[in-house]
């Protein structure tokens, strides 16, 4: 289980009434709120400023939309996670945030308890999404997996993964959390994302969605 009080975050929406009872009750979980912000532009700024690890994001930002904000802010080299916390359900909501980066999403309607559950598993790197969400984001890396990837003829061989690093990526590719691939092999939450980050290391690929891509492509999901 992440320690709260070791996790840095930042909330930001638009209305000040609900940032600020989220920058509260995540602080009397004790998380450590780094800063909030209003608008879009005011979250990129501060974001780079106080280097959150969880980024809790509204998608309806003036100046700047969330994803916008989202795409600036994770990106190659960044460590940020994102959590959007959105008042839209909307399935085309949930893939353009999923594909600009976000670990996960909820919707508002969530409570506090779900909230600060959702926080804790973003910044130990489980993907969390509102419950009949989950289906739908996976559904959508596997139709991403079945569109034909650009290839050059001088590409490099894939890197070889160890048999546990592709072991890992398999079960990723099921749409398991980092919990439950821990559970499935009997190893550590911390070793399961160490086996994360050197495969996304050694395949030069920057986030979940392009590794569960790239492991749907090879067909890893139903092996």
């Amino acid at each position: 289980m992440t320690d709260a009080r070791a996790v840095r975050v930042m909330v930001v929406d638009d209305h000040p009434m609900w940032r600020d009872a989220v920058a509260r009750d995540l602080a009397g979980a004790g998380f450590d709120v780094v800063a909030t912000a209003g608008d879009g532009p005011q979250a990129v700024r501060r974001a780079e400023a106080t280097t959150p690890d969880v980024l809790v994001l509204d998608l309806n930002l003036p100046g700047l939309p969330g994803v916008e904000v989202c795409k600036r802010l994770v990106g190659e080299g960044s460590t940020l996670r994102v959590l959007v916390l959105s008042a839209s359900g909307e399935h085309a909501d949930v893939l353009e945030a999923v594909k600009s980066g976000a670990t996960g999403y909820l919707v508002k309607s969530a409570s506090t308890e779900e909230l600060i559950e959702a926080v804790r598993s973003t910044a130990a790197g489980d993907p969390v999404f509102t419950p009949g969400l989950a289906g739908l984001v996976l559904g959508e890396y596997r139709r991403l997996a079945g569109q034909p990837a650009s290839r050059t003829a001088d590409e490099p061989a894939a890197p070889q993964l160890t048999e546990r690093e592709t072991e890992v990526l398999r079960l990723v590719a099921k749409g398991l959390s980092y919990k439950e691939i821990a559970e499935r092999l009997v190893i550590s939450h911390r070793t399961v994302q160490n086996h994360v980050q050197n495969t996304l290391g050694k395949l030069q690929l920057h986030n979940r969605v392009e590794l569960v891509r790239y492991a749907i492509e090879r067909g890893l999901d139903d092996a």
